[in-house]
């Protein structure tokens, strides 16, 4: 059974290494609309706070998406843009290669700059190399929906020190997502239902069956609690 950290940020800072020892990797899954990227955002900013210079960062794995011309060229239905942000829609190969860099180091024990990928939302597609991770960066915290599934060309359990669950549920994080999808594309609640269910659940689904394989479930921090005091 998979332990429960009901706070997060203290979690995260006694992970912290001290300096010279070996950078810690972070690997956060949680259903889409759970809060993922938020979460990560103020577990960063909390944790940072208390460091004199940054210590932590966080990154998605959105930027692995694989290019609208790529997922065109998968065979049916694989290629079926509608279903953008399945597991077969990411290069799960290049996650695994970025992952192996931020451990990498030399034989001084140095850790080299990482160039990590962002997604565009505006265009729908990723940015190479757009997000950089110094060397001096300690803690790194991956979030993204498919780190835990078990099966090639997934598998990335040995790319992470440790593996969490946002326990969110998933009647929440679907209301969370109608809300986002009549935001983001002005379409109405029903409209967005209807979206959801052809595409976003079906991955929710994906993801949350992958959450008795994480090290912990991890109970989400008030945003109140994004400013630090």
């Amino acid at each position: 059974m998979a332990a429960s950290i009901q706070d997060p940020i203290a979690t995260l800072r006694a992970l912290l290494p001290p300096p010279g020892s070996a950078r810690v990797v972070v690997g956060l899954v949680g259903l889409p609309g759970a809060g993922k990227s938020t979460q990560a955002r103020i577990w960063a900013e909390r944790v940072n706070a208390q460091a004199p210079t940054a210590v932590m960062q966080t990154v998605g794995m959105d930027g692995f998406h694989l290019s609208l011309a790529a997922l065109a060229q998968l065979p049916p239905p694989c290629n079926d843009a509608a279903r953008r942000g399945a597991p077969w829609t990411f290069d799960a190969h290049q996650l695994a290669r970025s992952l192996v860099e931020l451990h990498r180091q030399d034989s001084q024990g140095n850790y080299a700059p990482v160039r990590w990928p962002d997604f565009d939302h505006a265009v729908g597609e990723a940015v190479p190399g757009a997000i950089a991770i110094a060397p001096s960066i300690r803690l790194v915290l991956v979030e993204g929906l498919y780190l835990l599934l078990p099966d090639p060309p997934w598998n990335l359990k040995n790319c992470f020190d440790h593996l969490w669950f946002l326990d969110e549920s998933m009647d929440v994080a679907m209301q969370r997502l109608v809300r986002r999808h009549c935001q983001s594309w002005g379409i109405t609640e029903a409209e967005a239902i209807t979206k959801i269910a052809v595409n976003d659940r079906r991955n929710a689904e994906i993801a949350d069956q992958t959450r008795h394989l994480a090290h912990a479930l991890v109970a989400p921090v008030s945003i109140e609690l994004s400013t630090p005091t």
